[in-house]
Protein backbone atom coordinates (compact mmCIF):
# COMPACT_ATOMS: atom_id res chain seq x y z
CA UNK A 1 0.00 0.00 0.00
CA UNK A 2 1.49 3.38 -0.93
CA UNK A 3 2.63 5.60 1.91
CA UNK A 4 0.03 8.30 1.16
CA UNK A 5 -2.78 5.75 1.34
CA UNK A 6 -1.52 4.49 4.70
CA UNK A 7 -1.42 8.04 6.05
CA UNK A 8 -4.97 8.65 4.80
CA UNK A 9 -6.17 5.50 6.59
CA UNK A 10 -4.43 6.60 9.77
CA UNK A 11 -6.09 10.02 9.51
CA UNK A 12 -9.54 8.45 9.06
CA UNK A 13 -9.03 6.16 12.04
CA UNK A 14 -7.77 9.04 14.13
CA UNK A 15 -10.96 10.98 13.35
CA UNK A 16 -13.02 7.98 14.48
CA UNK A 17 -10.98 7.71 17.68
CA UNK A 18 -11.40 11.44 18.30
CA UNK A 19 -15.19 11.19 18.31
CA UNK A 20 -15.11 8.15 20.57
CA UNK A 21 -12.64 9.86 22.92
CA UNK A 22 -14.97 12.84 23.35
CA UNK A 23 -17.82 10.52 24.36
CA UNK A 24 -15.57 8.52 26.69
CA UNK A 25 -14.15 11.64 28.34
CA UNK A 26 -17.68 12.94 28.94
CA UNK A 27 -18.55 9.65 30.64
CA UNK A 28 -15.35 9.83 32.69
CA UNK A 29 -16.25 13.37 33.77
CA UNK A 30 -19.62 12.12 34.96
CA UNK A 31 -18.05 9.20 36.80
CA UNK A 32 -15.54 11.47 38.49
CA UNK A 33 -18.30 13.86 39.60
CA UNK A 34 -20.07 10.87 41.12
CA UNK A 35 -16.92 10.00 43.08
CA UNK A 36 -15.67 7.22 40.79
CA UNK A 37 -12.86 7.00 38.28
CA UNK A 38 -9.98 7.74 40.63
CA UNK A 39 -7.04 6.74 38.46
CA UNK A 40 -3.97 8.61 37.31
CA UNK A 41 -3.63 7.60 33.66
CA UNK A 42 -5.52 5.70 30.98
CA UNK A 43 -2.33 3.98 29.77
CA UNK A 44 0.73 2.73 31.59
CA UNK A 45 4.10 4.34 30.93
CA UNK A 46 5.31 1.33 28.93
CA UNK A 47 2.50 1.39 26.38
CA UNK A 48 4.21 3.76 23.94
CA UNK A 49 2.64 7.11 24.77
CA UNK A 50 4.52 10.15 26.05
CA UNK A 51 1.25 11.60 27.35
CA UNK A 52 0.05 10.77 30.84
CA UNK A 53 -3.60 11.65 31.42
CA UNK A 54 -6.74 10.33 33.02
CA UNK A 55 -8.69 11.29 29.88
CA UNK A 56 -8.53 9.99 26.30
CA UNK A 57 -8.31 13.22 24.29
CA UNK A 58 -4.71 14.05 25.25
CA UNK A 59 -3.62 10.69 23.82
CA UNK A 60 -5.55 11.39 20.61
CA UNK A 61 -3.86 14.79 20.43
CA UNK A 62 -0.43 13.18 20.79
CA UNK A 63 -1.15 10.83 17.89
CA UNK A 64 -2.62 13.63 15.76
CA UNK A 65 0.50 15.74 16.25
CA UNK A 66 2.75 12.82 15.34
CA UNK A 67 0.65 12.03 12.28
CA UNK A 68 0.94 15.66 11.13
CA UNK A 69 4.72 15.39 11.50
CA UNK A 70 4.73 12.11 9.57
CA UNK A 71 2.77 13.71 6.72
CA UNK A 72 5.48 16.38 6.42
CA UNK A 73 8.32 13.86 6.22
CA UNK A 74 9.50 12.73 2.82
CA UNK A 75 10.18 9.15 3.85
CA UNK A 76 8.70 7.21 6.72
CA UNK A 77 10.30 4.19 8.29
CA UNK A 78 8.30 1.02 8.79
CA UNK A 79 9.06 1.34 12.52
CA UNK A 80 7.39 4.78 12.65
CA UNK A 81 4.29 3.42 10.96
CA UNK A 82 4.21 0.30 13.15
CA UNK A 83 4.42 2.34 16.34
CA UNK A 84 1.64 4.66 15.18
CA UNK A 85 -0.61 1.75 14.19
CA UNK A 86 0.12 -0.10 17.44
CA UNK A 87 -0.81 2.89 19.61
CA UNK A 88 -3.86 3.75 17.52
CA UNK A 89 -5.08 0.15 17.80
CA UNK A 90 -4.49 0.19 21.57
CA UNK A 91 -6.45 3.42 21.87
CA UNK A 92 -9.34 2.02 19.83
CA UNK A 93 -9.38 -1.23 21.79
CA UNK A 94 -9.35 0.61 25.12
CA UNK A 95 -12.12 2.97 24.03
CA UNK A 96 -14.28 0.04 22.91
CA UNK A 97 -13.69 -1.80 26.18
CA UNK A 98 -14.57 1.34 28.15
CA UNK A 99 -17.74 1.84 26.13
CA UNK A 100 -18.84 -1.75 26.83
CA UNK A 101 -18.21 -1.42 30.56
CA UNK A 102 -19.50 2.12 31.12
Amino acid sequence: MPQNKVLEQLQENLQLVYRQAIDADNKLNGLQQAGHGKFQAVFADDQGFRTRSNRFLPYVKELAEELAEMQQEAELTPEDLQLMVKRLALLLKTLQAFKRQA
